[in-house]
């Protein structure tokens, strides 16, 4: 099960990447077909706002992959609990107050690896 959750955590580590790119590098050309309920003509002056985003996403990335990183078990579940969790949060909030999608494409499957971490931790 440890095996699952470390590939988890590499898979959701990866998503945030993506999402650092596109809202950094390629806000008005990816984040128009990403976010279509949004007027074509805020692209361009919510790209600083979409960068600064997109930055966020890729420090939740980064400790994602540094706790895959950590030798002692006990450390590694908590770091990677701990921003797990903080995806889970913002792409819950992001559900509410923004789409739907969100939720489902950022707080699930950080919530599904959670769980499967704190199983193969605690199962």
């Amino acid at each position: 099960m440890k095996i699952i959750a470390c590939i988890g955590i590499a898979l959701v580590a990866l998503e945030h990447l993506y999402f650092l790119y596109f809202e950094m590098f390629a806000w008005t050309t990816i984040g128009k077909k990403t976010f279509r309920s949004m007027p074509e003509h805020l692209f361009e002056p919510t790209r600083a706002m979409a960068a600064n985003q997109g930055l966020y996403n890729g420090f939740l990335a980064a400790g994602l992959m540094w706790s895959l990183l950590i030798s002692d078990a006990l450390w590694q579940m908590r770091v990677a609990s701990f921003f797990l969790s903080c995806i889970a949060v913002a792409g819950v909030y992001g559900g509410l107050t923004v789409s739907k999608k969100i939720a489902y494409v950022q707080a699930l499957p950080a919530l599904v690896t959670l769980v499967v971490l704190l199983w193969s931790f605690f199962g």
